[in-house]
């Protein structure tokens, strides 16, 4: 999984220059990932993607911090907090995680399926991105504990919150690694399947 905004609906671009923003970070992205097919992750430069994307690089490093990012940072799991957060205040935590992954994932055409499975491929592959996505991994669960936080009422620096957001990501990272070997049609099966059993307290 990648990484996990802090976004909240209300971030979401409204205004025309938010619009605006929002498609150059997406043209940037696009190309990036185009040219990642075309040549390699290793091959391609940051010059080389913002020349595609018709900006500066200064502009691109304003929208992704390293060229890492463009692989790491997109808006799959800004939806899945937003529906997250969005599922009624009496549901478990972990049952509203698991409703909000479905309704996310469903709602994703074809195409973007096969570009999310395009980049947690590249963030298993390729070195770089991989030891990156640590640090994308540990911000997730420090994101997912908050939202936790915000529908339970408890701090969020309170450690059983922290044990459920590791707990989330950690039983979908096991449902769909490796990425490049497991077939797309099936990864919302088994993502909502490791979400149940973790609901149920991973019985054996």
């Amino acid at each position: 999984m990648t990484s996990v905004s802090e976004a909240s609906p209300a971030a979401r671009p409204t205004g025309l220059r938010e619009r605006k923003k929002a498609r150059t970070r997406a043209a940037i992205r696009e190309h990036a990932l185009r040219l990642f097919r075309e040549q390699g992750y290793s091959a391609t430069t940051v010059e080389q993607i913002a020349e595609a994307a018709e900006v500066s690089p200064s502009t691109f490093f304003r929208y992704f911090p390293t060229k890492e990012d463009v692989v790491l940072q997109d808006d799959f799991d800004v939806m899945g907090l937003e529906r997250f957060e969005a599922q009624p205040s009496d549901m478990n935590p972990i049952a509203a995680y698991r409703a909000a992954t479905i309704e996310t994932f469903s709602s994703l055409p074809p195409e973007e399926l096969e570009r999310f499975r395009e980049t947690m491929t590249l963030t298993m592959t390729v070195p770089e991105v991989r030891a990156r996505a640590l640090d994308e991994f540990a911000r997730s669960i420090e994101v997912i504990a908050a939202a936790v936080a915000r529908r339970t009422g408890r701090p969020p620096d309170d450690p059983e919150l922290r044990n459920v957001a590791g707990a989330l990501i950690g039983v979908v990272m096991a449902a769909t690694l490796p990425w490049d070997r497991q077939p797309a049609p099936d990864m919302l099966e088994r993502i909502d399947a490791a979400l149940l059993h973790l609901e149920a307290g991973l019985p054996l």
